[in-house]
């Protein structure tokens, strides 16, 4: 079949390029950067330089393909970007998809969506997903859709090194020691903790992106119906199993995973000069876990795990965390 990707060598398109290519199929990478061609024609795939805010690059792009697999992309590098509205964002990009596909003739399309896109309340940013779902299900009846709703990705817990190596040392590191390991702990040298507005044992769903693209492969070779939803999920584990594995490739095997409320959360994102919108919604989206709403609808449609473990994860935790001091 003919494929086309968007994402262009990301952590899930260029492990799915490969898949593809491997099985036979004809890809076609879209990337806005001319200088990953010869990494995509290494693939042994066709890269398409240009913008996918671009509709008549898209159109002329999708022309001819038996699948596009559309993604959006993350709002990580907008995170100090005051004036970044995600949601309009994410809106103005789908609706480019959605025209691109109608005047393209596509008829199977898969969609990385999100676990969270079930509703648009009570889940922070994840709702930026149910809205691009509900604004691809206008497309005419005759195309189908498969949306991708994989769970928290591994290398998200890479956010987590700044605080782990922030609370490893000085007064506030050793008042927060002191609280989770005690004062033997302390004494001991036991240092840095995992910190969000959930914590401990409530659960933690997490996906490996070579799983992701593993089933994305998968679902691209069977029949296109209508609207389909697949979970794509690696580990079902508490913060504080995750926080071992993590704390075990880094040398701290006794890691905890706390807990501060939504209000210090959001007060000391606002105060580093992080986006108000995105700080509010990454808070909302840390208390559905804690409460599980996120996860509502994944343990109705629950997924087979995938294979890659966080054990096979954490050796690469480990080497950004040694490294991480370089930066500072």
């Amino acid at each position: 079949m003919n494929i086309v990707l968007t994402g262009s060598l990301g952590n899930i398109s260029k492990p799915l390029a490969t898949e593809l290519v491997r099985k036979g199929h004809r890809v076609t990478v879209i990337s806005s950067k001319a200088e990953r061609q010869k990494d995509i024609d290494a693939l042994g795939a066709k890269a398409a330089i240009g913008s996918i805010k671009d509709l008549d690059f898209l159109v002329n792009t999708f022309h001819g393909a038996d699948i596009v697999y559309l993604m959006e992309p993350s709002a990580q590098d907008r995170m100090f970007d005051k004036t970044y509205d995600p949601y309009k964002a994410v809106a103005e990009i789908v609706n480019t998809y959605k025209s691109a596909v109608e005047r393209s003739g596509i008829k199977k399309v898969v969609h990385l969506s999100s676990i969270g896109a079930h509703t648009d309340t009570g889940v922070g940013l994840l709702k930026f997903h149910f809205m691009a779902e509900t604004i691809l299900k206008t497309l005419p009846a005759d195309v189908s859709i498969k949306f991708m709703r994989p769970v928290g990705f591994y290398y998200n817990l890479l956010a987590n090194i700044e605080v782990i190596k922030s609370l490893s040392k000085g007064f506030v590191g050793a008042i927060m020691a002191l609280q989770h390991y005690g004062l033997s702990g302390l004494l001991r040298g036991k240092r840095g903790l995992i910190m969000a507005n959930y914590g401990g044992d409530i659960v933690n769903l997490l996906v490996s992106p070579i799983d992701i693209a593993a089933v994305i492969a998968e679902e691209m070779d069977k029949p296109f119906e209508g609207y389909t939803v697949r979970y794509i999920a690696s580990e079902e584990r508490t913060c504080n199993e995750v926080a071992g594995i993590l704390g075990a490739a880094i040398g701290k095997p006794y890691l905890k995973w706390g807990s501060i409320s939504d209000k210090m959360l959001t007060n000391t994102m606002l105060k580093r000069g992080m986006n108000e919108m995105l700080v509010h919604g990454l808070v909302e989206m840390g208390a559905s876990g804690r409460s599980g709403r996120v996860y509502e609808d994944y343990y109705k449609h629950r997924p087979v795990l995938g294979k890659t473990k966080l054990s096979e994860y954490a050796p690469i935790f480990a080497k950004a965390y040694a490294s991480y001091k370089d930066h500072q």
